[in-house]
């Protein structure tokens, strides 16, 4: 049986979330646009619920935060959305990072083949930004600070609170790309000054096509936001289209059902991924970004002389795992994010990612001699 190590990709759905997804798929499956019946009632009833249930993780009004199918989409409402407003005021400096996710770098590419000026900031080997240097780049006519939470091949945690607190003096906008972090790592960090939060429901164990973008108020005003899509005026007229309710309470029973696990310290996730990188280490490998601020559930690391694609189909009958982003692992090309923060090409392209979530389960000594044969072979 093989041992899956690509949670950052996706997760499995529990027996608990399939549960509530399947009741609202086949007994309580009502529009909740639907407002003459019991079937619409309970099922705008249960989208409040699980609405109000997850701002409050986000210490947000429930009116601040709609659903979306996922992180890539919320990442492009927060940031094309914002496009009216800049050119109206005159503010169009972006700054944001060369190591961030696709779904925030083609919408900042977009907005740059449109008049906008993108500074992208690349972080050194480390992979973790100083905030001081992130919030120098700010000017007078800065309309946004993009900035992820966890890094999406490296795991590196980026300094957001200190950013937050600044900016927030300030009329530039923050918004941050949670998808690793919502629900898993420092949860508290995501209940401060941010404007704008994405989140995705199957990075914590929802079903995939559902996620999140939280819009904070400052005071009364909310930011500048318009849609990119038309028609029914659902969501605060920000995303229309019928909402998908099944999906929608399964990603509240995957948020709560996160934040109930023992495993919330990180306890068993820190000490597997210590002995992992004490192994790595032993083995002459390299890990790839921040170890000290890193995610539990992500390790990126390099083995000398061992290709990450011949990794990957060695250790194939036993472990499934990936060579970067989900998202762009298919094209063989070498990871943009390795390659912002300096790392070597040799380096880049033995660059393999092992990632897990709470309740995972590994014959770590199995592990570590597979790798050990890997380079032997």
């Amino acid at each position: 049986m093989t041992v899956y190590l690509d949670m950052a990709a996706t997760t499995p759905v529990s027996k608990r979330v399939a549960d509530v997804v399947v009741q609202y798929m086949t007994e309580d499956f009502g529009n909740a646009g639907s407002r003459t019946h019991e079937w619409g009632t309970t099922a705008k009833r249960a989208v409040g619920r699980a609405r109000a249930g997850l701002a409050e993780m986000f210490d947000v009004q429930p009116d601040e935060l709609i659903f979306t199918s996922g992180a890539t989409e919320s990442n492009n409402i927060a940031i094309l959305g914002l496009a009216e407003a800049g050119r109206r005021s005159g503010r169009m400096h972006i700054v944001s990072s060369a190591t961030e996710h696709k779904a925030v770098l083609e919408p900042l590419a977009h907005l740059e083949s449109n008049g906008f000026e993108v500074e992208l900031l690349r972080p050194g080997q480390t992979g973790r930004f100083d905030a001081g240097d992130v919030l120098s780049r700010v000017r007078d006519d800065t309309l946004l600070v993009s900035l992820m939470h966890v890094n999406n091949e490296t795991g590196v945690i980026q300094p957001i609170s200190e950013i937050a607190n600044t900016l927030i003096e300030t009329p530039t906008l923050f918004h941050v790309d949670a998808a690793q972090s919502f629900a898993k790592v420092e949860p508290e960090v995501l209940r401060g000054p941010i404007d704008l939060i994405s989140f995705s429901g199957h990075k914590i164990g929802a079903p995939k096509g559902i996620g999140g973008l939280v819009i904070q108020r400052r005071g009364w005003e909310k930011p500048p936001l318009q849609p990119l899509l038309f028609g029914g005026g659902q969501e605060r007229a920000l995303r229309p289209g019928t909402l998908p309710v099944p999906l929608i309470m399964g990603l509240f029973e995957a948020a709560k059902e996160q934040v109930e696990q023992p495993d919330q310290g990180n306890g068993s996730a820190e000490l597997f991924k210590s002995t992992l990188i004490e192994a790595v280490q032993d083995l002459g490998g390299t890990i790839n970004g921040d170890t000290a601020m890193s995610s539990p559930y992500i390790l990126n690391f390099s083995i000398p002389g061992v290709d990450a694609e011949a990794m990957v189909i060695q250790l194939a009958s036993k472990f499934g795992f990936s060579t970067g982003s989900a998202c762009t692992s298919t094209n063989f090309t070498p990871s943009h994010v390795l390659g912002a923060m300096g790392t070597t090409e040799s380096v880049t392209a033995r660059a393999v990612r092992f990632s897990w979530m709470y309740g995972s389960s590994f014959d770590v000594p199995d592990l570590i001699n597979r790798l050990r044969g890997t380079i032997n072979s």
